[in-house]
């Protein structure tokens, strides 16, 4: 019986800059953690004393050549920077290819114009799902409930925007439009537009009244399905025990998971990836993501709220390694940037940290990585073969 666990943790949108082509997205310069320390220099400094000793700043300086002393030395692991090779920025391209599955094609984006989606599109919308839309705009979603909650309530007419990713996004009241409902037309619109190569359609569900209007977390993701087995397919059919933790369920489609816990703030998430430390039998691989650092901080552009939900995280993370076994291996990375010092409120393209920590594991400092490398490498700690794609980068680790 396989004695090993692995736990992949994604700091959703934690990047670490120096992406190669982060001009071709618009992107040169930007640097979320980076910048995050820069910022909380006029105030505080940042403390991820646990993220630190892990090799959150190796991680950095290896993406950028700089250095970022203040946040504490690399005492414990192995630390990269991982480069991404999919087309995008955007959160199944990055995380498809942590899985070993590098994104085949272009993903269809929806134009900035108003109305972003066009007639054609909405035609058919309207014909098989039986549904007409307001919003019809790139924006911040948040945003645009704010402004168009109070029609959406007098209409009953759903809220459809999207951003400078692959999405279209669908935002209604959950009492009042009904989650379920709003459940059955995501998947309805999925249908139509997954065949364009669209990533994602996400219901956005919210509540309240007019001035106080807040979306809750039944958030669903309707994605595409990934075109090749994932380490998820690959350790499940291996007899590996899959959890997933938060909206890795969603990204993969439901595929290679045995467990989900999802629908949960990102505090009650850690809750669940603390119990699986503590519980989870021998053979298991526990994949999680924490949306937060994305959702309520990188796209709103809210630079103290980032830091501190690092910080949020690092403290809860200390526990989490007091509590390892001698057999596991933790990985600590990220799909893509959110600098939220940046122009704009949408993703950017960075490379990101790649933290490898099991208990009695070297320091290293490993250099430059691709994500597919990091799947290969949980695979590998499992005995698991991986794909075409990615080679286990501790292989030399005593």
């Amino acid at each position: 019986m396989n004695k090993k666990r692995v736990f992949l943790i994604v700091m959703d949108s934690v990047g670490i800059g120096g992406a190669i082509d982060a001009a071709d997205y618009g992107d040169e310069g930007s640097n979320t953690v980076g910048h995050i320390i820069e910022h909380m220099r006029n105030k505080r400094p940042l403390c991820v004393p646990n993220l630190a000793k892990l090799g959150l700043g190796t991680a950095l300086e290896i993406a950028t050549n700089d250095s970022f002393d203040e946040i504490g030395a690399h005492q414990i692991g192995a630390a990269a920077a991982a480069n991404e090779h999919s087309q995008g920025k955007d959160t199944p391209s990055g995380h498809w290819e942590i899985a070993g599955v590098p994104v085949p094609w272009e993903w269809h984006y929806f134009s900035n114009e108003t109305p972003c989606f066009s007639n054609a599109l909405l035609d058919e919308i309207k014909s098989k799902a039986g549904t007409e839309f307001i919003g019809l705009r790139h924006s911040s979603g948040t945003a645009i409930i704010d402004e168009l909650g109070d029609e959406h309530l007098r209409t009953g007419k759903p809220i459809a925007y999207s951003s400078v990713d692959s999405v279209f996004q669908i935002a209604a009241h959950e009492e009042v439009f009904g989650l379920e409902r709003l459940y059955k037309l995501c998947k309805d619109v999925a249908k139509i537009v997954h065949p364009m190569k669209v990533g994602r359609v996400i219901a956005r569900p919210f509540v309240g009244d007019v001035g106080d209007f807040h979306r809750t977390s039944n958030r669903h993701d309707y994605a595409i399905a990934p075109p090749d087995l994932t380490i998820l397919d690959r350790a499940q059919k291996a007899g590996i025990h899959t959890i997933a933790i938060g909206k890795i369920s969603d990204i993969f489609s439901g595929r290679g998971i045995d467990v989900s816990l999802a629908g949960k703030p990102d505090a009650e998430l850690f809750d669940d990836l603390d119990t699986q430390i503590t519980n989870a039998n021998a053979g298991s691989l526990i994949f999680a993501n924490f949306v937060e650092f994305d959702s309520l901080y990188g796209h709103r552009r809210d630079s103290e709220g980032y830091a501190g939900a690092l910080e949020w995280f690092d403290r809860r993370l200390g526990t989490a390694l007091e509590n390892l076994r001698e057999d596991d291996l933790l990985i600590i990375t990220a799909d893509h940037g959110n600098d939220p010092t940046y122009k704009g409120n949408d993703h950017t393209r960075e490379r990101v940290p790649a933290l490898f920590y099991s208990p009695n594991m070297a320091v290293q400092k490993l250099g430059q990585i691709d994500f597919a490398d990091i799947g290969a490498t949980a695979l590998a700690h499992l005995d698991v073969e991986c794909g075409a794609f990615g080679k286990n980068i501790l292989k030399d680790t005593k």
